[in-house]
């Protein structure tokens, strides 16, 4: 990456400065792409992209730079400035998108729990963010410069997963060119800091905020246990099936969490009674059950706040 400065004074491209003047960065990629971010000439860098926004309203949509306070790590995301029709106001700061046709970020991705540099591991082509995917459990980025156009259908993974504090979750769906958002409240250190140990810890989203991030989803009536690191090893004999997800869902036909068969979530990983294992990471799904074996895979989306 080659790198052009210039400075400008404040007004839109200058609003990040604390001070009269930034810095700002023309970033020349090996595609001959370029992306813009603005730097604040006094090296003042803040944590999170709410926080940008609390320092001057007037920010637009677009690529800046943020620091971690502990460590110090300087990193670039994408800030939503605008809000998200169901997850609220402004000041988002991008961490992952997922293409669910793909295997990147399956469920034991280690993209989901590890911190290593991308070329620390070789991509699996088409199934990218399924619950085995590693880049679930890494602190590795992904596809950095697809992550700064924004909110497009691109997979990313950001520095954002294990440096940006947060105390809200947006999560989004995009399925037949619609995209459904929900929030929850959810403080913590960082996402990676939620899924890296993989132990479940619950949300409480609750079935209908699921139900609506897509149209004509199919959840069975009970168990709806939700959270993070979810992990559901069934057997029925002769059937035996597992469901797994970083993020979302299971449901059941049975007044019980012990043969669950059908979920949404980000990060999946599913198969059938017969054993085969879905190639959908990021959706609504339904096996072993009278719902038709569903199987809709999503664009999904996860920024913090």
């Amino acid at each position: 990456v080659l790198y052009t400065v210039s400075f400008a004074h404040m007004l839109n491209r200058g609003a990040l400065c604390l001070a009269q003047e930034c810095i700002t960065c023309d970033l020349h990629n090996i595609d001959n792409t370029k992306t813009s971010i603005n730097i604040p000439a006094n090296q003042e860098l803040l944590s999170s992209c709410k926080e940008l926004l609390q320092r001057n309203r007037s920010l637009n949509n677009g690529v800046y730079q943020l620091q971690n306070t502990g460590s110090l790590e300087q990193y670039q995301v994408y800030c939503h400035m605008t809000e998200l029709s169901g997850c609220g106001q402004g000041g988002w700061t991008l961490v992952m998108k997922m293409d669910g046709n793909k295997n990147e970020f399956n469920y034991s991705s280690p993209y989901w729990t590890n911190k290593e540099t991308l070329l620390a591991l070789k991509p699996q082509p088409d199934n990218d963010f399924s619950y085995s995917s590693p880049y679930w459990t890494s602190k590795e980025t992904y596809a950095i410069e697809d992550g700064l156009e924004g909110l497009n259908e691109k997979q990313t993974k950001l520095a954002s997963y294990w440096n940006t504090p947060f105390n809200k979750i947006c999560l989004g769906m995009k399925v037949n060119g619609v995209t459904k958002w929900i929030a929850l409240n959810y403080t913590t250190n960082s996402l990676h800091s939620v899924i890296e140990d993989g132990t479940f810890k619950g949300t409480t989203f609750g079935k209908e905020a699921w139900k609506s991030l897509i149209d004509g989803l199919s959840l069975q009536e009970y168990c709806n246990e939700e959270g993070f690191n979810i992990q559901g090893i069934y057997t029925s004999f002769p059937w035996q099936w597992h469901m797994n997800m970083r993020i979302g869902l299971v449901a059941n036909n049975e007044n019980d969490c012990d043969s669950c068969d059908s979920c949404i979530g980000f990060g999946t990983s599913v198969s059938g009674c017969l054993g085969f294992v879905r190639s959908t990471t990021c959706g609504n799904m339904v096996v072993c059950s009278l719902l038709n074996n569903k199987n809709t895979a999503a664009f999904g989306y996860i920024l913090v706040q």
